[in-house]
C-alpha cells in the first residue's frame, strides 16, 4: 500500500482521484488543516506540481502527491495554460474564466479551436526524492457550455472521439477512464508498480 497526503483540497479534484485510485492499492490523505495552500509560483505545470508536492512533504513528514493541470488553446498561442485557474484574475470562478476563453475564441472557426488538457502528477517524500508523470487529454472548444457535470472548463472542452460531447456530458466513468487526470494517475501507478 502506498499513501500519500494530498496537496490539493478541492473537492471535485478529491473526488475524481480517489475514483480512479479506488481499483488500486493507494491512499489518499486529506491536506491537515493547519498546512496552507502553497501559491503556485512556477511557469510550467511540473514546477508547480512540485511545488506544492515538496511543500506538502516538507510540512507534514509524510510522502506527498500534488497536481497541477492546464488548458492549453491552439488559437490561444496555447494560453490559458499554467494559469488556468485564475485566467480571468485572482479570486474569480471558473464561470468567469470560461467567459474569458469563450470571448477570445469568438470568431475563431470550430475547426481552428483544437485544445488540450495536460495534468501532471507530482510525488515528494520526506527524503527529498521527487518525481513527476503527465497525461494528456486532445480536444476542441466549443461554442458554448454544455452538460451539467464536471467542473472547471469540462462544460466547453469536447475530448476527441466523444461526438461533440463536453467533458460535462460524459459519466464520471466515461470521464475518469479518457481523462487527462485519469491518464495522469495511472501513469503513477504504474510508476508505483516499477519501483
Amino acid at each position: 500500500m502506498s499513501a500519500f497526503v494530498l496537496a490539493t483540497a478541492n473537492e471535485h479534484k478529491v473526488d475524481e482521484m480517489r475514483s480512479i485510485l479506488a481499483p488500486y492499492d493507494v491512499e489518499l490523505m486529506p491536506r491537515p488543516d493547519e498546512v496552507p495552500d502553497v501559491e503556485e509560483t512556477e511557469d510550467t505545470l511540473e514546477g508547480n506540481a512540485l511545488l506544492k508536492a515538496r511543500a506538502l512533504a516538507n510540512a507534514t513528514g509524510e510522502a506527498a502527491i500534488a497536481d497541477d493541470t492546464g488548458l492549453f488553446i491552439d488559437a490561444l498561442a496555447g494560453r490559458p495554460g499554467v494559469h488556468s485557474a485564475r485566467y480571468a484574475g485572482a479570486g474569480v470562478n471558473f464561470d468567469e474564466n470560461v467567459k474569458k476563453v469563450l470571448g477570445e475564441l469568438r470568431g475563431v472557426d470550430v475547426a481552428d479551436r483544437r485544445a488540450r488538457f495536460r495534468t501532471v502528477i507530482a510525488v515528494a517524500y520526506p527524503n527529498g526524492e521527487s518525481w513527476w508523470v503527465d497525461g494528456v487529454l486532445e480536444g476542441t472548444i466549443l461554442g458554448g457550455p454544455k452538460g451539467n457535470g464536471g467542473f472547471g472548463y469540462d462544460p466547453i472542452f469536447a475530448p476527441v472521439d466523444e461526438g461533440g460531447r463536453s467533458l460535462a456530458e460524459l459519466t464520471m466513468a466515461e470521464k475518469n477512464a479518457r481523462s487527462h487526470r485519469g491518464h495522469a494517475l495511472r501513469a503513477l501507478v504504474a510508476k508505483l508498480a516499477s519501483s
